[in-house]
């Protein structure tokens, strides 16, 4: 006598507990994933900023060198503006800078205890790139700038970064990090500040 066994079967209602809950957790417990939506919303709080050229009070430079031929651009740069009363004189191999605010200066520029803070243009938000590169501590978002609105300094600016150019794009970088499920902006190399 032969006897059919029939295969165990689990019934449907234990089947659906098993998936369910299995489902569920495969959901919650997988990998958040960084979107570019996410990143652009981020970043674009941030923009735009104030491109702005920090002049010392008081510099000095070896006769001849880079930094000296830096710092004569920037003399004759600030002495064009009218802004500026500015003087030189030689020590040995070196040469002292002074530069001077002048009264009827505009108040846009800020003086500080190491100088002053010219705005030369804005920087705005232009887009994110496609890639996102994951690094060991999160992932690294590249996204684009862009040079605008020039003031009436930007000369100074051009004084120190001859190849800058209005409406020309530039790549900065963002760094983000997981922090439970959610992905947070920990910081940026953007350098300047947000506009008012």
């Amino acid at each position: 006598m032969s006897v059919y066994q029939y295969p165990l079967e689990a019934p449907v209602s234990l089947r659906r507990l098993i998936t369910v809950p299995a489902l569920a957790a495969t959901l919650a417990c997988g990998p958040a994933k960084l979107t570019r939506r996410e990143a652009e919303r981020d970043i674009r709080q941030d923009y735009p900023v104030v491109v702005s050229v920090r002049v010392a009070e008081s510099a000095r430079a070896v006769k001849g060198s880079p930094e000296h031929a830096r710092l004569v651009g920037l003399q004759e740069a600030l002495s064009r503006t009218g802004w500026f009363a500015v003087s030189r004189s030689a020590e040995g191999d070196r040469e002292q800078f002074q530069f001077k605010l002048k009264p009827q200066a505009p108040k846009t520029i800020r003086t500080s205890a190491s100088g002053f803070e010219l705005p030369a243009a804005e920087a705005e938000f232009v887009r994110i790139l496609p890639r996102l590169e994951t690094t060991r501590d999160g992932v690294r978002v590249t996204y684009l700038i862009r040079l605008v609105h020039p003031t009436d300094l930007f000369p100074v600016f051009l004084a120190l970064h001859p190849g800058v150019r209005v409406g020309e794009t530039k790549e900065r970088h963002a760094s983000y990090r997981l922090q439970g499920r959610s992905w947070v902006l920990m910081d940026t190399d953007e350098s300047f500040k947000k506009a008012l």
